[in-house]
């Protein structure tokens, strides 16, 4: 072969977020979105999970980072939906350009660049990766003809199409995996030699193990391996799509819009020119109908003109409506803009990444999410911090003081433990913990799991409250007082601790816990939580502080739909 070039081998590295440890920059991206009509909850979801993934690694402090997203403009598919919608592309795709990237500032995603394939940037990025490309000889010009599915604006070979009747009895060929249409395209294209990176895409697989995650996802891709590949069309006739960005020297040709789209990658980093300090440190996340892209044409390309892969490829599954996939067809497609207003911002970012697993795909219907956020956020949580911030039982409105007396760290000459229960030496050592639990969590990309997880934690703290019914203790007998104190201090250390773990997955509903706590911005960092210092013998930053200003319920109780 005619590349070569140093596959780092992931095997020195482990986990989402591992090669960034030394604080080398880290490019996190979603897939450019495409413009071809508004976002839905599976756009949403991509987006939710690299900015929990972004935030985590911003609050711990891990080095430079990028986080970038945005629209795919170009395309056979946006040139025909325009025309239909009495448009040209160019103000359709600034209309739904803009519809994504209001949808994800109202949804707080932390972005750091927005990108457009229409951009004059990108069209520079482009033409010079296809001079790469053409300059290596790894491109030629060919007849070609095969099945073209507009939907997916992808060739499919004769085994991935079938025919099927439509609704109406009219029989077409459609794609077997996604049931669009397809239509027989004869065009002169030029050609990448896709078919001579087999075996370097499958060594690079075997060296980088974590290079694609979930694992089911890796496996997926070495069995498209083990099949044929062949030689992939990277071009479309003029005549046919002129709305992407022609062929350098050639005017009769578009770059396939995949290419075009691909390279937004290295756009965002400045290549041609200054990608060298970001790439190849970049950790894309795509569903799993995009995984072949990303995961094949993505790395061969990138080989190609003498770059390497990406260190990581995360995929995640789709979501269903009531068990059914969402299409215009059956009216079922959810606006995401719609559920913050009957979720709220968090809510609907809490129902997304606490139900989203990666592995599989994944149902939303109303009364799952309304029970979900009541039971969780509304109930568990937001019920432990009205209890334990409350006048009544908290009247001096500060963080209290600790006992160890009431809950020393070792028995005493008697086998006794003071105040507290075996239960309780567990919650402590479960909250002590759950912040390494979390972050690992967030390495192996499951997210959900480390909901699950500070969840978990959200009950045994209210088992704690509820076991020691701190509110039926006398505040005038100094020892009883003294007690509940203590369980207090306990139970604002654990809200601490999940307040700030929370800030990634829900920002605004943990700012609410960690502003009436008294925790100041500078203290919100997940690099040094240090909980519950005074129980190892240290000094408690928090103990005797005044809490925040009561900004009312937490997270106030949803109506089930009638």
């Amino acid at each position: 072969p005619r590349f070569f070039f140093p596959l780092r081998a992931l095997g020195e590295t482990s986990g989402c977020h591992a090669s960034d440890r030394s604080g080398r920059p880290l490019l996190l991206t979603t897939p450019i979105f495409y413009a071809n009509g508004p976002p839905h909850i599976g756009h949403l979801y991509s987006a939710l999970l690299a900015d929990a993934l972004h935030r985590h690694r911003e609050l711990q402090g891990r080095g430079r980072g990028r986080f970038t997203t945005g629209t795919d403009e170009h395309g056979l598919k946006i040139q025909m939906t325009a025309a239909a919608a009495g448009s040209s592309p160019e103000p359709f795709c600034d209309c739904m350009s803009a519809k994504f990237q209001e949808l994800f500032n109202q949804a707080g995603i932390s972005y750091t660049d927005f990108i457009r394939t229409t951009e004059p940037r990108h069209k520079r990025a482009v033409e010079h990766f296809w001079a790469a490309l053409q300059d290596q000889g790894w491109l030629y010009q060919a007849h070609y003809e095969g099945w073209y599915c507009t939907a997916e604006e992808t060739f499919l070979a004769a085994s991935q199409v079938t025919e099927r009747p439509d609704a109406h009895g009219n029989r077409h060929m459609v794609s077997l995996e996604s049931g669009h249409q397809v239509h027989w395209t004869k065009e002169e294209n030029f050609m990448f030699k896709l078919s001579e990176f087999r075996e370097p895409l499958l060594r690079w697989l075997q060296e980088s193990k974590a290079a694609i995650t979930p694992e089911p996802f890796h496996q997926q891709v070495l069995h498209w391996l083990e099949q044929d590949l062949p030689d992939l069309s990277v071009s479309r006739d003029r005549k046919r799509l002129q709305w992407g960005i022609p062929v350098p020297h050639d005017s009769t040709q578009t770059i396939y819009v995949w290419v075009d789209a691909l390279v937004n990658y290295l756009t965002v980093v400045g290549y041609p020119d200054t990608h060298h300090t970001w790439w190849p440190s970049a950790t894309h996340i795509v569903g799993k109908d995009i995984l072949k892209f990303h995961a094949i044409y993505w790395p061969a390309l990138l080989m190609a003109v003498g770059l390497e892969p990406p260190e990581k490829i995360l995929v995640h599954s789709h979501w269903t409506v009531q068990g059914q996939k969402m299409s215009k067809t059956l009216g079922n497609v959810v606006d995401p803009q719609a559920c913050f207003q009957r979720y709220s911002v968090d809510g609907f970012r809490y129902f997304l990444l606490r139900q989203g697993v990666p592995e599989r795909d994944c149902d939303y219907y109303d009364e799952k999410a309304v029970n979900l956020v009541n039971s969780e956020l509304a109930d568990a949580l937001g019920g432990l911090l009205n209890r334990c911030t409350a006048p009544s039982l908290n009247p001096s409105g500060c963080y209290p003081g600790f006992s160890e007396a009431c809950f020393p760290r070792v028995m005493d000459a008697h086998n006794r433990r003071g105040k507290a229960l075996a239960e309780d030496y567990k919650l402590v050592s479960s909250v002590k913990h759950l912040p390494a639990h979390v972050s690992d969590c967030f390495e192996r990309f499951q997210i959900y799991k480390a909901l699950e997880s500070i969840l978990d934690c959200v009950r045994q703290t209210n088992g704690f409250l509820q076991r020691h019914a701190p509110w039926k203790l006398r505040r005038e007998d100094p020892e009883e007082q003294q007690w509940q104190d203590t369980i207090l201090h306990i139970t604002l250390e654990c809200l601490r601790i999940y307040g700030s773990l929370l800030q990634p997955m829900i920002p605004n509903t943990a700012d609410k816990i960690l502003t009436r706590l008294g925790v100041s911005p500078t203290e919100r960092s997940l690099s040094n939580l240090n909980f519950l210092p005074r129980y190892y013998g240290e000094r408690s930053p928090f103990e005797g502080r005044r809490l925040g200003a009561d900004a009312g319920l937490l997270f106030p109780k949803l109506e089930k739909s009638k």
